[in-house]
């Protein structure tokens, strides 16, 4: 999936011109980009249009409009971007109740290796991204890639259940992936 780039950004005028109509294509975009697994855990699936509304909304936020600093922000997001034969998306840890939220955090503390996609004979092991989670700490939200070899992305697209799955000694959960996730995760495994 080709990188973003600096000409794929609209400056902030320009921006609240379409924000309405891009707003609403990407919440329905998201909508089959997000897989809920279990009930504290969700990913969302990220592509182009998902990084370029996730730069877009944060240069409306913080009002930037100094081509360094938009360049910078690019940097940070391309990030999400998924490489050749890979998904790449954010995960999220939604605990509901925010009264013991560090307690209920650290009882992720291993997560990064118990989340991985399974589909026929196969299990793609998500890779998290370093620095998010330490002895006694760890972030609500994580970045994961699967990368996905030739068989497994066949698997992935033929007729096998693909599921993702964590198996975690504090959070078991598995989702089937339902149609049109799995077209879009699909569609971007092939770019």
């Amino acid at each position: 999936m080709k990188s973003i780039s600096l000409e794929d950004i609209r400056g902030n005028a320009s921006y609240e011109k379409i924000r309405d109509e891009f707003r609403r294509r990407i919440i329905e975009l998201k909508k089959i980009r997000r897989i809920s697994v279990g009930d504290k855990v969700s990913l969302v699936f990220e592509n182009r249009d998902t990084v370029i509304f996730q730069i877009q909304e944060m240069m409306r936020a913080e009002k930037i409009t100094d081509l360094d600093k938009i360049r910078e922000e690019i940097e940070v997001y391309n990030v999400l971007i998924p490489k050749p034969g890979e998904l790449s998306a954010t995960l999220f840890i939604e605990i509901a109740d925010q009264s013991h939220l560090r307690d209920d955090l650290l009882k992720f503390l291993g997560i990064d290796e118990a989340v991985f996609f399974k589909t026929g004979a196969h299990r793609i092991q998500a890779r998290f991204e370093e620095g998010r989670s330490k002895e006694d700490k760890i972030s609500a939200v994580q970045y994961v890639r699967f990368p996905f070899a030739g068989d497994e992305r066949a698997a992935f697209a033929g007729s096998a259940e693909a599921s993702l799955c964590i198996h975690h000694p504090n959070y078991q959960a598995e989702t089937v992936l339902e149609a049109g996730s799995r077209k879009a995760l699909l569609a971007d495994l092939q770019e």
